[in-house]
């Protein structure tokens, strides 16, 4: 007797719409939008008036839901704007990645430690290649985007133009599950503060005072690389880490390109006996935090 999923996916939507997220179905065991396309829209039913996307047409009515996955098996997509959330999706590395290439995981694990922060504790699945999804309550009146390695590599996040495989789905290379804590809780403060979209202020500035600030800058980026290549066994991540929030606020007010700061701390780093992996790590998520929380000038003393 072959078994019928329906059941169990039907039962896994219908707890997704009771928690506020918006599902939609996805084709049966994948990860693609179940729905029609603009190109081949009927124009009837939801799209009577134009065609509907996925994510205007992501529902929690009870009614539709039962209609939809009582017909085929779909596996569940939450569109997460619409359900008020914002999830942290961390990823795996691909296939032609390096070996020793850190998971999302372990990268934004390692992000919290060296920002002092703790690992949230929220709801989470495990998604279906072994990656983790966690899922935060989305700030009031702030719309945020879809980011990709914004907070650190192979750390993105889903919001608005965005959705994810709920719980309860499988696809050909295993289940999404859930793990952790039963609600999810609110996007934390210093999360929101890399992600939220900075309102630049413009800044007129002399020719002479900008010359001054990338003397500084130059002068700035060549004593760090000299400490980190300096730097002792046991101190040398750390350093290098304090070295680029240093010197992000520099690619931020545009005084330093980021390449140039990313070469030399890495060519520094590795003379100092790190790992590339480790120092390519380190840089980005230190970079990509302190470039995020320098947006204003502010004196470079």
């Amino acid at each position: 007797m072959t078994h019928d999923p329906r059941p169990a996916l039907l039962s896994a939507a219908l707890d997704a719409a009771a928690r506020g997220w918006h599902v939609f179905p996805l084709r049966p065991g994948t990860k693609r939008p179940a729905l029609h396309g603009e190109t081949t829209c009927p124009r009837t039913g939801p799209c009577t008036v134009g065609h509907l996307k996925w994510e205007r047409r992501a529902t929690t009515d009870p009614v539709l839901i039962r209609a939809t996955w009582t017909h085929a098996p779909y596996n569940i997509g939450i569109a997460t704007g619409p359900s008020g959330l914002v999830v942290v999706d961390l990823d795996m590395p691909k296939d032609n990645s390096s070996a020793d290439t850190p998971c999302g995981v372990t990268t934004f694990t390692a992000l919290c430690e060296r920002t002092g922060h703790a690992v949230p504790d929220t709801y989470r699945t495990r998604t279906a290649s072994g990656g983790r999804h966690l899922y935060f309550t989305a700030p009031d009146g702030i719309r945020l985007a879809n980011t990709a390695g914004t907070i650190a590599p192979l750390v993105d996040t889903r919001a608005w133009g965005g959705y994810v495989v709920a719980a309860g789905s499988t696809t050909p290379t295993g289940p999404y599950e859930p793990v952790g804590a039963p609600v999810a809780a609110p996007l934390p403060s210093w999360l929101l503060s890399i992600l939220r979209p900075s309102s630049k202020a413009v800044q007129v500035r002399s020719a002479a005072v900008a010359a001054q600030s990338r003397r500084y800058a130059d002068t700035a980026l060549v004593l760090e690389v000299r400490n980190v290549a300096g730097a002792q066994q046991g101190r040398r991540d750390a350093t290098l880490f304090r070295a680029a929030r240093a010197l992000g606020r520099f690619i931020a007010w545009g005084d330093l390109p980021r390449h140039r700061v990313e070469q030399a701390l890495q060519e520094a780093g590795e003379a100092a006996g790190l790992p590339p992996s480790q120092c390519r790590s380190t840089l980005r998520s230190a970079l990509d935090w302190s470039i995020a929380h320098n947006q204003q000038r502010r004196d470079a003393a």
